[in-house]
Formats: structure tokens, sequence, C-alpha cells
């Protein structure tokens, strides 16, 4: 920290922090600026997170805030030691949950990249992106097991112009996540698996949430996910708009929902007699999605009967039902279900397009 220090405030050059080969154990740490100028943090060696939940006073454990022009990279690796945290998460089974340390959080950051380092098996999220702008995340590794709960890969909320691309990521959760208030999200060369999956949501759950638009995710090939790329807004929502979103040239392969915008959402029980979502979703393009659907239902559009979905398009699909783990008969075809859509399919559709 005191290294950080001396750095930020240099006005000599473009100061930077060296963290060198070898392992160091870390609690907690908070990176803040503002800094004098930009700021290099060279990680070389692996930063290994206690696993005692007892040392984290909040749910995070390294975090980067107000900084102006930071640069993250190095080839190292924050390890955040996350299988004695897993079996704690209540996330999954109650609302009421306390959450766990995510490992790497940028939080009201600006033009910054984080280029060729690796995170693996953290406590919660790997990294979070919040109240920030200009963010490019290029060249990364994300690495935790499939059955590790809310181990997203990157989740981003309430930032705008942020740009991932040529990573590998996969893990038990999202490999990329968009909440509330993002807007202007590239996704791009992305190889994901297993996970959940490259979601916008869930959304409309909290008071006050903002509006999602203009996400644009191309050239991803995603193998083994619980889905593929996914909208998704709770039941009994607040009133939203998510706009604006293209989903273009991605492979799928032997992914259980391909394609999937389900305003149905609630993983908890006693959701049925729910309210319908007021997430108005609008200006969706799927185009040239291929591969292999391990569910039968390879297009599942189910948009809420309040505000239905509206300029949803299907273009070039082409997805192949595999039938992985379920009875089937040899030659069974893939299906699309639509609920509640109004929009219009070009060019090849297999399955056929139901809108």
């Amino acid at each position: 920290m005191s290294a950080w220090t001396e750095a930020c405030n240099s006005t000599e050059g473009r100061p930077s922090l060296l963290i060198p080969n070898g392992t160091f154990f870390v609690g907690p740490v908070t990176f803040e600026g503002p800094c004098k100028g930009p700021m290099v943090v060279q990680l070389q060696g692996v930063l290994k997170a206690s696993p005692n939940l007892a040392d984290y006073d909040s749910d995070n454990w390294v975090v980067f805030q107000y900084i102006n022009g930071l640069v993250i990279t190095g080839g190292g690796t924050f390890d955040g030691q996350g299988a004695s945290a897993w079996p704690h998460n209540q996330c999954p089974k109650s609302q009421k949950c306390k959450l766990l340390p995510t490992s790497i959080k940028l939080s009201f950051v600006t033009n910054t990249t984080v280029r060729g380092i690796q995170s693996i098996n953290s406590k919660l999220f790997h990294m979070l992106i919040f109240g920030s702008k200009n963010i490019s995340l290029h060249s990364l590794n994300i690495v935790a097991p499939n059955d590790s709960p809310n181990t997203d890969g990157i989740h981003i909320g309430s930032s705008s112009n942020i740009s991932i691309n040529s990573s590998v990521i996969a893990t038990g959760d999202d490999c990329v996540s968009l909440g509330s208030g993002s807007v202007n999200i590239s996704i791009s060369n992305i190889v994901c698996g297993p996970g959940h999956g490259i979601s916008v949501g869930s959304l409309g759950k909290y008071q006050g949430e903002a509006d999602v638009s203009g996400v644009r995710v191309r050239n991803c090939t995603l193998t083994g996910t619980t889905n593929g790329v996914r909208i998704k807004t709770w039941q009994d929502s607040n009133v939203l708009q998510a706009r604006d979103f293209t989903f273009e040239d991605v492979i799928m392969n032997n992914v259980y929902n391909p394609i999937i915008i389900d305003q149905r959402y609630c993983p908890y029980s006693k959701c049925n007699d729910k309210a319908p979502s007021r997430v108005e979703i609008s200006d969706v393009s799927f185009r040239s999605i291929r591969g292999t659907s391990a569910s039968r239902v390879a297009v599942n559009l189910v948009c809420s009967e309040s505000v239905p979905c509206k300029n949803i398009e299907l273009s070039d699909i082409d997805l192949i039902y595999k039938g992985v783990g379920e009875a089937t008969t040899a030659g069974e075809a893939a299906t699309a279900t639509c609920l509640n859509v109004n929009g219009i399919s070009t060019g090849k559709q297999n399955p056929p397009s139901c809108i």
C-alpha cells in the first residue's frame, strides 16, 4: 500500500506498481485515487485471497476506485480461493442473503485497460465493473468450477462504453452479465463454458434501476453452457427499458437454451402467482446463431403479457437438436417457442421461426 501511495502521488513519467513473481497472501485491499496521473499495475505473481470469511468486512477483495487512466496487466493471477466459501453462499436459495467477496472490483474508474491477467476460483464474481466508463478488457483467462455458485466472470452495472474481447471464461455462472445501467457494451471473441452463458439481466428487481441499451455480442463460442445468449427480467418487476441489442455470429456447442428471453425469471419458490414483468424489451436482433442445442426448444422467447417484446429479429438461425440427456427419437427436430413477441424472421430458420 505504501508503494501504491507513492506511485499514485508521483508526477514523474508514468508510475507503476509492480507485484513481482511469487505468491502473496493478501487480505481485502483498496487501491484508491485520484492519482496525479495515469497508473500502471504490473501483476506478475499470484495474489491469494484469505479463505477465511471473517477477514472481510465487506463483499470485496481487491478494489480499484476513483482512478483515471489505469492499466492492469502483467500476466499474473488473482486467486480468490473460493472453494471453502462456496458452501456458505445462500443467494441461490434465498433473496435475503449475505454476498461473498468479489475478487476484482473496478469502481468509478475511467479510461482503463485490463489485459493479460488470470482470475481463478473467486468467492463470488470474478470481476465487477460499477459506475465506470471507457473500459477495455481483453486477453483474460477466468476460471472456476461449473458447480461454484454465482461466480460470474464479468458483471457490469451502471457503466458505459465497455469492451470485452479475446478472452476465455469458464465459471459456475454467467460468463458475462449485464445489469442495470449498462450502456454501449461490446462483447466479442469470447470462448465461454462451462457456465450460464452471456446474459442481459436479471433486470427489474430493485427500485431505481436504469435502462440497459446498446449491447453488441459478436463472434463468440459457447460450449456446454446452460444458456446461450439470454435476456432475463424479474416477474412483478419495476418499469424499465431494455433495447438495442445485437447477438451475431455466435456458435453454440451443446448449449441447453441457445436463444432465450425469459421475462418470468424467478429462481425462488412461490413465484408463479407474481404479476407480469414491466421491463419493456425492444429492438433485439439474433443473427447467424448456429450449432447444437441440448434442449429441444432451441429458441425460447417468453415475453411479458404486460409489455410484449417488440421489433425482435431472428435471422439465419441454424440450431440442431442433439437431445443430450433426454429421451428422444432419431431425427427429432429442434423447436421454437414464442409468447407475447412481435418481430420478423429472415433467412434460414432451423428450427422454424415462431415469430
